[in-house]
């Protein structure tokens, strides 16, 4: 069993894996005075226990790293996972500033990219299992990969620096993240990046138009549920005919996974699907409904 959140945290991205192991992993933070100590205490809480702890940092956008400092002050970050670059800002704030220390820290920093191995991410090792964690991009040999992070050290544009990140439940269901990829960098790439059926896929660019996941990723991941973040609905694009949760609507929302079943639940059923099984789950408040895993790749 493992237990993913996806935090409703406005503009940015923030979510936890809760592992079937010894892991604990968060991906992006956007923390500010209003929801950090909620937050901060779910995950004190969801990890308690764990023997292994990571943060994952999509790409260097506020967004994804906002409040960053609340949370290594409260969870001290000793393993810090992030793509490579030497971004700069025009507006140097705090979060940024912690950011770079903990990307620039040689005891914390694991500079990911597709194919990198690590234990406990996706090896095993002194009898601890994997966390199930894959990196499928980026490709750091890449020309267009080479371009956008030359465009990020540059301080001009950051959401093509994004990783592809992806987590699979052994004999169970798997999970996407891309960042803040957008559409057109996903279609020069897609010959150069290792697609499997999904079950859940969390859409680029908080769900944005600038960020639809192309026809040729679709077919490839061909998923059963899209989650469209919480960009501003006149941005977002709706993904006619595949099943979606639109955060913004829905809210907080938890997916608990449970051998070849994923429970769902939400703080708002509005902006859910309306034709899940209803398995009557009482482990989370807000059930929504629940889905069976189709066939697909697992670790």
């Amino acid at each position: 069993m493992s237990v993913i959140k996806s935090f409703a945290v406005g503009s940015g991205d923030m979510f936890y894996i809760k592992h079937n192991s010894a892991n604990f992993t968060i991906i992006d933070c956007d923390l500010c005075e209003g929801n950090a100590d909620q937050i901060i205490k779910e995950l004190k809480e969801q990890s308690a226990g764990k023997e292994i702890t990571r943060f994952i940092c999509t790409h260097p956008d506020e967004d994804h790293f906002g409040g960053i400092e609340r949370l290594d002050d409260a969870m001290p970050i000793v393993n810090f996972y992030v793509v490579k670059n030497q971004a700069v800002k025009d507006e140097d704030t705090v979060s940024f500033q912690r950011y770079c220390q903990l990307r620039d820290d040689p005891k914390k920093a694991f500079y990911i990219y597709k194919g990198c191995k690590r234990r406990w991410m996706n090896l095993e090792g002194d009898g601890r299992s994997s966390s199930g964690i894959q990196v499928l991009w980026p490709d750091t040999s890449n020309a267009h990969f080479k371009e956008a992070l030359a465009a990020c050290e540059a301080g001009e544009h950051f959401n093509n620096t994004s990783a592809v990140v992806r987590y699979s439940l052994n004999g169970g269901a798997s999970f996407l993240w891309l960042g803040d990829l957008e559409t057109e960098f996903m279609e020069n790439i897609v010959d150069h990046i290792q697609l499997d059926k999904t079950t859940v896929v969390f859409a680029a660019h908080h769900g944005r138009a600038t960020g639809k996941i192309p026809n040729s990723w679709l077919e490839k991941l061909d998923p059963q549920i899209i989650v469209i973040g919480e960009a501003p609905k006149r941005h977002l694009h709706y993904y006619t005919g595949y099943q979606t949760i639109t955060q913004n609507t829905a809210g907080n929302i938890t997916f608990d996974l449970v051998g070849d079943r994923v429970h769902i639940y939400a703080d708002n059923k509005n902006g859910c699907p309306d034709n899940l099984t209803d398995e009557g789950q009482t482990k989370f408040d807000g059930y929504v409904g629940s889905i069976t895993v189709e066939t697909e790749y697992t670790l």
